[in-house]
């Protein structure tokens, strides 16, 4: 049976002991008795040796008996310790930490001798993160070393020791392949569908390794922090590593411009690029797993620059492909009338909005959902997107011939159900998906317009002539994304009457009696926001519109008519997201078309 008078110590310099932390959680009335008990009882003995106390404690998965709906995880545990200890508590945000500087104040050797990770420095002081608050001995060395001020911080054991290997190891590579010769050899790789397995650093001085393990990180790195997207800029002395996340580009990373360069080459390499060739944009994928093992598609994009070839590398998540309508934010009325559009057999649909508005998202999800056993569907895009085995995906590739348009006429002789045309641009390709609706088939396409309507005026400027539109054109989406709020900390406020008149106007919509706005925290990064949700705008094609499309097409009034048929626009929708507490009046209105209607 656990005793609790052996966890009583002095508060002199000591290392945190399994018994010290049962005893004190038990006096603090997180755990009884039998609990404590319980976790003496089920440890291994190499656990002990191996693990924090917190990471032992943490294992068990027990309750805090303070509030019986939460769990003792090593968050939880990690706060308690620090309050305990009277240490400032912090959680490592990676995103905001100078991987450079902080890995030039101590050595990794002396970091992991004290346990000690530095995460904050400027010229006058550094902040260290500690899994041992009672230990701080190496404090007052270092600060006559460093001579600046040294505090502490107390972070859980597990970010320490995996940011201590990754801050370290990066850097470490980063400053081997400085001047290495080696960095310019890469391997090749035959298959489209190759999977790229991570390596596993295991230790911080493989030379020959430096360029395979900056990737590696930088991918893993980009999974865990959900960014949609990795740009690598060259610049004349320092390369950026910035992530795009919920829409919003972040600085990571800052490398020398040839071990940038090295990256780039890799990366393509492994896209199946031409490494050799720097002065032409060249498009690539590949496919990777994340940390978890979830296999995720990359795309990749080059464009030559002043300084080298910027390299963007667009993630695409595949849980997307799993997610209903509801989930990706089409309200009720939203869905009703897109479920009526995809429920034809023939004709064509329309997705609209600019680069990065989510577009191919609501078409894949909705191909998922129509790919039945007994349905064709067929897809020609540039590039392909996302690799689905229920899909027929070709891609198109101009520099044999293969456009859009000899695309589609391809998947004709195909017996397609379904053809799904990555983008219409020009008017050989509407050409092309006109006949296609025309001879029995459903044709899904996006367009690049503002709003829903003007899908009509774009499909008329490029020579489609009317009739053929008003014979085959279904219906119109146009849609937008923006950050939803934090579960986590988001707060009730009242509504800025201004702000919410100059979004409805001109529609008069009563003044919701209150809002959320963003608080930021641990989960969301001091954000605000986690995540993002789709504003849409369905436009069908009634009797009544099919009428006004005709050689002098006036785009006020279909919209005007369009509304009459029951058409929420998309600054309403942004306003029911505001209402229902799901994002705020600045995010709708920085995204949406402001319009007199």
């Amino acid at each position: 049976m656990f005793n609790q008078d052996v966890a009583i110590q002095t508060q002199s310099q000591h290392k945190l002991s399994l018994e010290e932390i049962l005893g004190d959680l038990i006096s603090d009335g997180l755990l009884l008795q039998e609990d404590a008990d319980a976790v003496i009882a089920h440890l291994h003995p190499e656990d002990r040796v191996k693990h924090h106390p917190l990471e032992n404690v943490a294992n068990q998965q027990l309750i805090d008996r303070r509030s019986p709906n939460n769990q003792l995880s090593i968050e939880v545990l990690t706060v308690w310790l620090a309050d305990k200890s009277g240490v400032p508590y912090k959680r490592i945000d990676p995103l905001k930490v100078d991987v450079t500087m902080v890995t030039e104040v101590v050595s990794y050797a002396y970091a992991e001798r004290h346990k000690i990770l530095p995460v904050e420095a400027s010229p006058t002081r550094v902040v260290f993160a500690t899994c041992e608050p009672y230990l701080s001995e190496w404090q007052p060395e270092l600060e006559n070393i460093l001579k600046k001020t040294v505090e502490r911080v107390v972070v859980n054991p597990v970010d320490i020791e995996r940011y201590r290997v990754e801050f370290y190891g990066v850097s470490r590579s980063v400053k081997g392949a400085v001047g290495t010769a080696e960095t310019t050899k890469f391997f090749n790789v035959q298959n489209i569908e190759s999977l790229v397995e991570l390596g596993r650093r295991g230790h911080l001085d493989s030379d020959d390794q430096h360029i395979v393990n900056i990737v590696d990180w930088l991918l893993q790195y980009a999974f865990e922090q959900r960014a949609s997207d990795i740009h690598l800029e060259p610049r004349r002395e320092m390369g950026n590593v910035r992530f795009r996340i919920d829409g919003v580009m972040n600085q990571v990373y800052q490398v020398p411009a040839t071990v940038m360069t090295a990256v780039v080459s890799r990366i393509k390499s492994l896209g199946r690029m031409n490494v050799a060739e720097k002065r032409k944009p060249q498009d690539g994928r590949v496919k990777s797993r994340t940390p978890n093992g979830i296999e995720i598609e990359m795309r990749l994009s080059t464009m030559p620059t002043a300084f080298g070839e910027k390299l963007v590398m667009r993630i695409f998540d595949p849980n997307v492909l799993m997610k209903s309508l509801k989930d990706l934010g089409f309200g009720r009325d939203d869905e009703k009338h897109w479920k009526k559009m995809v429920s034809h057999t023939n004709g064509i649909i329309l997705v609209t909005g600019p680069t990065g508005s989510g577009k191919t998202t609501t078409l894949y999800s909705t191909m998922k959902s129509l790919a039945k056993p007994e349905v064709n569907v067929c897809t020609v895009e540039e590039p392909i997107e996302m690799v689905e085995p229920s899909f027929n995906q070709m891609q198109v590739q101009q520099n044999i011939g293969v456009d859009f348009a000899s695309g589609i006429r391809t998947l004709m002789r195909q017996d397609p159900d379904i053809i799904m045309v990555g983008e219409i641009r020009d008017l050989e390709t509407a050409e092309m998906a006109i006949q296609a609706s025309l001879t029995g088939h459903l044709v899904l396409s996006t367009l690049h317009t503002n709003d829903s309507t003007s899908a009509i005026t774009r499909l008329l400027d490029i020579g489609v002539p009317y009739y053929l539109i008003k014979a085959t054109l279904l219906g119109v989406v146009a849609q937008r994304l923006v950050r939803t709020l934090c579960p986590h900390c988001k707060q009730s406020v009242e509504v800025d009457e201004e702000m919410w008149n100059k979004l409805v106007s001109p529609w008069t919509v009563p003044l919701p009696t209150h809002a959320a706005e963003p608080v930021g925290c641990l989960e969301c990064r001091n954000t605000g926001y986690m995540g993002r949700i789709g504003l849409y705008e369905a436009f069908t094609i009634s009797a009544d519109i099919q009428s006004l499309i005709r050689e002098d097409f006036n785009e006020v009034q279909t919209r005007k008519q369009a509304y009459k048929d029951g058409m929420l626009p998309l600054r309403l929708n942004g306003a029911q997201k505001v209402n229902a507490g799901l994002t705020t009046l600045d995010e709708v209105l920085r995204v949406v078309p402001m319009r007199m209607d």
